[in-house]
């Protein structure tokens, strides 16, 4: 995840002229993140709008957006350690132009309401860092897991979720986690799940997440830095090793040339072409294991 590396790297790739602070102010601007996201022809009209999802540990504030007609499967998006803001729902609205009935979730509910962060706000930044670290670190594997089967539950109950097909999740950064948490937490629904730049997916931890994929039904794609490769290369084989024995589908890569947070839009790392790579594995992996 976000680390002192991290921020090195991204450093780097600004002193290296990769970004510039012009790319960082363009990507912080909620008219230039829709404008950088393509939209395509076929994009269905949607319907938006924030909803509080009741939970064990109280209301969680989300966003929920979906095709303005007829049922579609459901996917849960777990944002990055900077938290649900426009980005996210940028990113969840593209998604249900596509046809998905999609819950961004806040992940800090029980401390804060989304946004954490303001406009432009950078994990390189101390006070951004010293604010949302102690919001990740409230997490833990138990509150993923009762939070996912809260979404998961709040979902099924919506007259726009097609119930008939899996459900999908994915997530940034922390969120890659998360996600193989919420295929095992409710592997009957949970059909496909996509990891970008996770972090932690392969620790020594008894209830490390790669360890959990026996309890999953569900394919995967894993999308990993470059950078985060270079610092745990064995991550991947483990990971193909956990997939192989399970027997489940698994597009596991490294994606040359982005580094950890490359995917959000408005990320300081930002690479299109790679992110939307990833993007259109992503739909490949929900048009094909969402059924």
């Amino acid at each position: 995840m976000c680390d002192e590396t991290t921020l090195d790297d991204a450093e780097e790739a600004f002193t290296n002229g990769k970004l510039t602070r012009r790319d960082l102010a363009r990507y912080s601007s909620v008219l230039a993140l829709t404008a950088l996201l393509p939209t395509p022809a076929w994009a269905a009209e949607v319907t938006e709008q924030d909803v509080s999802v009741t939970t064990p540990a109280g209301m969680a504030d989300c966003y929920f957006v979906h095709p303005a007609k007829g049922a579609h499967p459901a996917v849960i998006i777990w944002p990055d350690v900077l938290g649900l803001r426009p980005a996210f729902r940028v990113m969840g609205k593209r998604l249900a132009q596509a046809g998905y009935s999609v819950l961004v979730v806040n992940p800090y509910y029980r401390m804060a309401p989304a946004p954490v962060v303001g406009p432009g706000a950078s994990f390189r930044d101390p006070e951004v860092r010293g604010l949302v670290l102690p919001l990740a670190r409230s997490l833990n594997p138990a509150t993923n897991t009762e939070d996912a089967i809260a979404f998961v539950d709040y979902l099924d109950a919506q007259s726009v979720v097609d119930t008939n097909r899996g459900i999908g999740t994915m997530g940034y950064c922390m969120g890659g986690p998360i996600t193989v948490r919420t295929a095992a937490a409710v592997p009957h629904r949970v059909k496909a799940g996509a990891s970008f730049h996770g972090g932690g997916l392969v620790t020594d931890a008894p209830d490390s997440p790669h360890r959990l994929v026996a309890d999953m039904d569900a394919a995967f794609l894993i999308a990993i830095a470059e950078n985060d490769d270079a610092k745990e290369p064995m991550a991947k084989i483990a990971l193909d090793e956990a997939f192989t024995a399970a027997n489940l589908a698994a597009e596991i890569e490294v994606y040359a040339g982005a580094l950890h947070g490359w995917c959000p839009p408005d990320s300081q790392v930002y690479n299109e072409a790679q992110a939307e790579r990833a993007w259109s594995r992503l739909l490949h992996l929900f048009e094909t294991a969402l059924v």
